[in-house]
């Protein structure tokens, strides 16, 4: 059993106000792997104003001095990149080379590139008469989700130590740990006092406390759209920037023309990603009517490769479902996808070799209506919906028929088409004929996906304040 029984702020291991524990347990045996303190909203205060201090000098150091620091944390966080691995399968069920290189290594990279990115960003411009410098923010609290959850973390506090921006954070109840490993690596460096600032515990204490500090100056959310549209409403009586990336229900467009054996593999790839446990994931795959059943064939081939299992087993390529809760709530949808009308073609149920652990059978449904719960509600799961259309036009109506807009892809016999077709879907981001991710470009949503972006050097701009000095 790992235990933190402190808070980290101020440059130092804090003993919590409380003696509350949150337990800490593994997706695959439903055993407790560790505890960590379930904080107050007194932690919170002495977090803030630990920050507040920090700020005062880390905002004065130059580009230089920030960007090494983020080197030396890059340097010491890859050190732990086995552990926070093996952590991250248990909390949240990632196969274990995937958390290897997804969950923990490519965090860690994206740490150093924000040294770059800083480097790289002009803090001055003359316009007429007039020079704009941007400014950090100030504090910025940080309130991260449970399925990538080092990855949330560093999309927030990498380009916010950068801008020169300190932190207080809140991770995640359910996948806490990879927090307590950055801290103490933070420690380990030698990072200045109150420059990152860890409290842990529930979302209606802690997260509470800390976006409706007035010390707070901006806050920094990923999670559901229900506790985004409450952490708005506070932040926003203190007048707080904030910055929401809120989930998704995105669209996978395959046109008539494009090539279904290279095509509807990826898309069901995308889908299951982390078990479906990804904001971004494409979790509708929309197919000409003419070619459906070819479509569903290719999907049930392919899922049958994705074998679901024990996420330290080499072969596994699924593993199981963060929370009894979630694999509970995803069952209930698959409910209601059979009770609407939804053809059931794969999986749809718990895998009755594997009864212990939260796992859920990677599930698809053919001759989808768009109009159907499923269609419309993020799962947050392993289940693909498959929504025929009789034309373009109609595709592009579908994909855009969501209250979100975070990702997409859209797959055709040309580059061209495909484009054509990206550039009118209302979304953030959108790949194209298999377009690979790219850590440059800025993620982030439409609509009710959310507000702002992260990752790449546009992030950083989030963390600033624009002052013009007329001369």
């Amino acid at each position: 059993m790992l235990t933190y029984d402190k808070h980290y702020y101020d440059g130092a291991w804090q003993t919590s106000t409380a003696t509350e524990t949150i337990a800490v347990v593994s997706s695959a045996t439903e055993e407790a792997i560790a505890r960590v303190p379930r904080g107050t909203a007194e932690d919170v205060d002495r977090a803030v104003k630990a920050a507040r201090r920090g700020f005062e000098s880390w905002r004065r150091l130059s580009v230089e001095e920030r960007a090494q620091w983020l080197e030396k944390l890059a340097a010491a966080m890859k050190t732990r990149a086995p552990q926070i691995a093996e952590a991250i399968a248990h909390e949240v069920g990632t196969a274990l080379g995937f958390a290897t290189k997804v969950q923990a290594e490519f965090p860690i990279m994206m740490i150093g590139m924000n040294a770059k990115f800083i480097r790289d960003i002009k803090l001055e411009e003359e316009l007429g008469n007039s020079i704009v410098v941007k400014e950090p923010i100030g504090v910025v609290g940080c309130v991260t989700p449970w399925n990538y959850p080092l990855h949330q973390i560093v999309c927030k506090i990498a380009p916010a130590f950068a801008a020169g921006c300190t932190v207080v954070l809140k991770p995640a109840e359910m996948a806490p740990l990879s927090a307590f490993f950055l801290a103490e690596a933070a420690h380990e460096i030698g990072l200045p006092n109150g420059v990152f600032n860890l409290v842990s515990g529930s979302g209606r204490v802690v997260g509470e406390a800390i976006v409706g500090h007035p010390e707070v100056d901006m806050v920094s959310f990923t999670g559901s759209l229900q506790a985004g549209r409450r952490i708005a409403s506070v932040a926003g009586d203190g007048i707080k920037k904030v910055t929401l990336e809120l989930g998704g229900k995105s669209a996978f467009v395959v046109l008539d023309d494009a090539p279904f054996d290279k095509a509807i593999p990826a898309g069901v790839n995308n889908c299951m990603q982390n078990s479906g446990q990804t904001c971004s994931a494409w979790t509708r795959m929309i197919v000409p009517r003419s070619r459906h059943d070819e479509a569903v064939e290719l999907a049930k081939a392919q899922l049958a490769k994705l074998t679901l299992g024990d996420p330290f087993d080499k072969n596994t390529r699924l593993g199981p479902l963060a929370s009894a809760g979630q694999r509970d709530t995803v069952l209930e949808y698959i409910e209601k996808g059979k009770n609407e009308g939804a053809q059931l073609v794969a999986g749809g149920g718990k895998p009755a070799q594997l009864p212990k652990g939260f796992y859920v059978e990677p599930t698809i449904f053919a001759n989808v209506d768009n109009k159907m719960t499923v269609a419309q509600e993020e799962i947050f799961g392993p289940v693909l919906s498959i929504i025929p259309y009789d034309s373009d036009d109609q595709a592009i109506a579908i994909a855009n028929d969501s209250p979100y807009g975070l990702a997409g892809g859209v797959w055709a016999g040309t580059q061209e088409r495909a484009m054509d077709v990206a550039k009118q879907m209302r979304t953030g981001q959108v790949d194209i004929n298999g377009g690979r991710f790219n850590v440059l470009a800025p993620f982030g949503g439409y609509k009710k996906s959310g507000i702002g972006r992260e990752i790449g050097p546009l992030a950083v701009e989030e963390f600033f304040q624009l002052k013009s000095i007329q001369r």
